[in-house]
């Protein structure tokens, strides 16, 4: 099993864009997997973890609902925002600058074949980045994603995730508040759910900027641990 993860940080980037790339690290794989199926060979299969900040855009997940969407063609253009409805699960999410948005391609079997702990494992990597800055992160029961005073009428989101995985194959994954503008927020029903609200950790520390590289180094760490991964840089490879 191959435990080597190839992390690359494309810094801004157009969500389309973006999602091209996945798809093609993803057949790369999948390709490779079809391959030692077939010839009997043992090809160890690449694992990435992308970092990427992408420009205003909605996304909408195979089941999510279009009405949690509330802007029009002429008001999404109006507030420079794209939209785009994709194949993650999950509903509708906001993806801006000032989010630090992770996307992991594994192959899951050079890890564990359980979709399940894949997410609880992203959860936790995000709950232990937040703890580094005196935040306690919360999962919440049916609710896929990190909390802040979950079972309060206080309860609020900071990061969002949704996946994707096929033949153990991973794609999507986790958008994190760091400095976001909460205010694009406004223009949908996050993930479907309308009693919650969002946040952003620097909100919550009361600063005007939290630094984001800081943040990243945190959650490759905590990604490492969790997952008993070597992450390696891209350009060293």
């Amino acid at each position: 099993m191959n435990k080597k993860v190839i992390t690359q940080d494309l810094g801004l980037r157009d969500y389309k864009e973006t999602w091209d790339y996945q798809e093609a690290l993803f057949k790369e794989i999948f390709e490779l997997k079809v391959k030692n199926r077939r010839e009997e060979t043992n090809d160890p299969t690449p694992n990435h973890f992308l970092f990427v900040e992408h420009p205003h855009v909605y996304t909408l997940g195979k089941s999510g609902d279009l009405s949690n969407l509330l802007l029009n063609e002429a008001q999404l253009a109006e507030k420079g925002a794209t939209f785009y409805k994709i194949n993650r699960g999950g509903d509708i999410t906001y993806h801006g600058p000032g989010q630090i948005v992770g996307y992991p391609i594994l192959d899951l079997e050079n890890f564990f074949t359980d979709i399940h702990k894949y997410l609880r494992l992203l959860e936790e990597t995000i709950i232990r980045t937040m703890a580094e800055y005196g935040i306690k992160g919360e999962r919440s029961d049916g609710e896929t994603g990190v909390w802040l005073d979950v079972g309060t009428p206080f309860a609020r989101k900071i990061c969002a995730m949704g996946v994707r995985a096929s033949r153990w194959i991973t794609m999507h994954g986790f958008a994190m508040n760091v400095n976001a503008d909460l205010g694009y927020f406004d223009n949908i029903i996050p993930c479907g759910i309308r009693d919650k609200t969002v946040t952003s950790l620097n909100v919550e520390l009361g600063i005007a900027k939290v630094d984001e590289a800081e943040v990243k180094a945190h959650i490759l760490r905590h990604f490492a641990e969790l997952f008993e991964a070597e992450m390696v840089r891209a350009a060293s490879v």
